[in-house]
């Protein structure tokens, strides 16, 4: 690369026009482009305006929002002017993807600046976004440093658009006069992305996650529909930091309502660190010559080690869509601009070995029309991204799952669960089929039911975390563990008898419900898709009265700690929002414990003696 004595010298000397800058580019040779909104925009229409002169160009990108259409071009040119090679392609529906295949080069996003490095793909010039030159001559390559900084330095010929508009960053971020070919001055607005619209689905998604979410997390999270509105429904954590490959304009109001404060990232703390920025103009003022923002290349950001280091390090990504076994596919959806499908693995594995730390995966159920579901009996002709045994945590509109140590059949039962109602009776068909389930396992109501969330919260009893919840068809095998730990004296009060003998048939009566004919609430502790059941309440609805009988157990070690109290005040909002007129209760005359939890709704109590049965009955309509 060409030297001067002084950078100042060296800087006048190299500048240039765009058209003669990109008549150096030579047949045959490979032209790396700067990422998304780094994209050199001048120079790339220049390069699109010159293609009929070039004679087998391969251009390498990552990240491009196709401003000026460079993959059009390659799709017409019949004398092979123009090839590209994308290690994502971008598209703002599958479709593209799918027609544009054979431009992709999969790879973890990690590994790509290695690739440059390494000269296994050489990369003979780079085309590059950089900020106007410090007193030092020093180039900030502002909102794209992820696999450019690598592109640019192992480049034999490079080539920048100073660009005044252009935000300077900290962090490694920098290339200097020195290292540079060509300059090209040219002023012009930084590309930037609209935030998508709102949907509801996206919405509920985002707080379902947020509950999975701790205070003093490290978040990584990609730009799209559904990572917005999970930034909306984190608006309430505290301590949260920042270790992720795109900045967006949501993670900026975070910043700005002192949500993220990155004081317990355990790693880089005091520093938001990310590799590029994706956004509105807002944003990229906010970066600028911020100290407390550090970007850093891919090789860094998403190295595994590296994510790893930081607490309770969360992955957030977005996949296009999963089968029943937990394989995923990631390449693009509309709104979602990055879906994380070269950074998915490195982020997933990276947050799963970080201390408290978990990958949730973001997925709408059906596509945006609603007739396709995206949870599918098997990917066939999609590429697995994610294979079955890195995915932990799935989340969809209708639920949350933690696929993690779970059998072929506990998963597809939990997928089914939280897949679109309109599908899952082919979902359930088509697993059957498939010999996922069991021949024994049979369709009933509770496949069709709409998980209702509003029923489920969390409550600290003696200083831990009860989870209190409706529940779900995955939890037959915990709900037989808790009946089975019960003390012999409540399994009389709860059954009216002794038993010894709880089969799997009698747990899934418990947890195979419809949500408003037939609930029940659990209460657990410990891990989300790990905790233990410590607390049952259920109703059942008698239709000829339209009233509900109840019935209760709670583990030794939570009894007089008021969990039954809970339970019942659950099943009654549910109950009387269900439509339901009132709830009844069989029970012993000697069991104070039932009698007395049933006395404190706030009805009037009526009380019936039939030969040693207690039965006790209360109606909404009938307050005390």
């Amino acid at each position: 690369m060409a030297t001067a004595d002084y950078w100042a010298d060296g800087y006048v000397e190299k500048r240039k026009t765009a058209r003669e800058a990109l008549h150096l580019i030579k047949p045959g040779q490979r032209v790396f482009i700067g990422s998304a909104c780094g994209e050199p925009q001048h120079l790339v229409r220049e390069l699109a305006n010159l293609a009929i002169r070039f004679s087998d160009i391969e251009i390498v990108r990552l990240l491009c929002l196709e401003t000026t259409p460079l993959t059009l071009i390659a799709n017409k040119s019949k004398e092979q002017n123009l090839t590209i090679r994308s290690f994502y392609l971008g598209s703002a529906s599958a479709e593209r993807i799918a027609r544009n295949q054979r431009f992709i080069t999969p790879m973890n996003l990690s590994a790509v600046p290695r690739l440059f490095k390494s000269r296994q793909l050489p990369i003979h010039v780079a085309l590059i976004q950089v900020c106007p030159p410090d007193d030092f001559g020093w180039l900030s390559l502002g909102v794209s440093v992820d696999i450019t900084l690598a592109a640019a330095m192992s480049a034999d010929l490079v080539i920048v658009q100073v660009n005044p508009q252009m935000p300077k960053v900290h962090g490694r971020s920098f290339i200097h006069v020195n290292d540079v070919d060509v300059i090209v001055e040219y002023d012009e607005e930084i590309l930037t992305v609209l935030e998508p619209p709102e949907f509801e689905a996206a919405n509920t998604i985002g707080k379902l996650i947020a509950r999975l979410i701790d205070d003093g997390s490290t978040i990584h999270i990609s730009p799209g529909a559904t990572p917005q509105a999970t930034l909306l429904a984190l608006s309430d954590k505290k301590d949260l930091g920042i270790h992720t490959e795109y900045l967006t304009d949501g993670i900026m109001r975070l910043v700005s309502m002192g949500v993220i404060n990155n004081r317990k990232k355990g790693y880089n703390e005091g520093r938001l660190v990310a590799s590029s920025a994706i956004g509105g103009q807002n944003l990229y003022e906010f970066i600028n010559d911020n100290p407390a923002i550090d970007f850093q290349p891919s090789e860094y950001v998403n190295d595994p080690a590296i994510i790893a280091r930081h607490n309770k390090m969360v992955a957030l990504s977005v996949p296009l869509a999963m089968d029943l076994t937990g394989q995923v596919a990631a390449d693009a959806l509309p709104y979602n601009h990055f879906a994380g499908v070269t950074g998915m693995a490195d982020f997933a594995r990276g947050a799963v070995m970080s201390e408290g730390g978990k990958s949730i995966l973001m997925l709408c159920s059906t596509s945006r029309d609603g007739k396709k579901s995206r949870i599918l009996p098997c990917l066939e002709n999609t590429a697995v991204v994610l294979p079955r045994g890195d995915v932990h945590y799935v989340v969809t509109e209708y639920g949350a799952f933690n696929l993690f140590g779970k059998s072929l059949q506990e998963r597809a039962m939990g997928m089914i669960s939280i897949a679109h109602p309109d599908f899952r009776d082919q979902l359930f068909n088509d697993a059957k089929t498939m010999g996922l389930l069991a021949s024994t396992v049979t369709l009933n109501e509770s496949i069709h039911g709409v998980y209702p969330l509003a029923l489920e919260e969390s409550r600290m009893i003696d200083g831990e975390k009860v989870t209190i919840r409706p529940a779900k068809p995955v939890d037959v095998r915990r709900i037989q563990e808790h009946l089975y730990n019960l003390d012999s004296n409540d399994v009389i009060s709860r059954f009216f008898h002794e038993r010894t003998s709880f089969m799997q048939e009698e747990a899934k009566a418990v947890s195979q419900i419809d949500y408003v004919d037939n609930l029940t609430i659990i209460a657990l502790v410990g891990e989300f898709g790990f905790g233990q059941v410590v607390g049952v309440g259920e109703y059942l609805l008698e239709p000829s009265i339209n009233m509900a009988e109840v019935a209760f157990s709670v583990s030794k070690n939570f009894q007089g700690k008021k969990l039954g109290r809970i339970l019942i005040q659950k099943l009654a909002l549910a109950a009387r929002e269900n439509g339901i007129s009132g709830l009844i209760a069989y029970t012993s005359p000697s069991n104070r414990g039932m009698i007395n939890l049933f006395k404190t709704l706030p009805y009037k109590t009526k009380t019936m003696y039939d030969s040693d049965m207690l039965e006790m009955k209360c109606r909404f309509d009938e307050p005390v």
